[in-house]
């Protein structure tokens, strides 16, 4: 373990980080996992998807997520809500 003042804080300060962006990681999952079954029971909710969007939005701007990594998980919710929608 670290022995140095500033080390043992930087420790604490990861941690603490760390248990938080594992919290909003694993709701973000959530949301989206409720997301596509909804698409894919056949009555797709743009509520829903929106939901989603706007979680890994804020995930992507507190910097869980990387802002790439957002887009492209924003980019095929919208396009499963679209194949959704045309199907119907």
């Amino acid at each position: 373990m670290a022995k140095h003042k500033q080390a043992l804080k930087r420790h604490r300060q990861s941690v603490k980080r760390e248990a938080r962006n594992r919290a909003v990681k694993s709701a973000l999952r959530t949301i989206v996992k409720k997301a596509r079954t909804g698409l894919e029971s056949g009555k797709p909710e743009a509520t829903a998807v929106e939901i989603a969007k706007r979680s890994i939005d804020r995930a992507a701007s507190r910097g869980v997520l990387h802002k790439r990594t957002a887009s492209r998980r924003v980019s095929r919710l919208a396009r499963a809500l679209n194949r959704a929608k045309s199907a119907k």
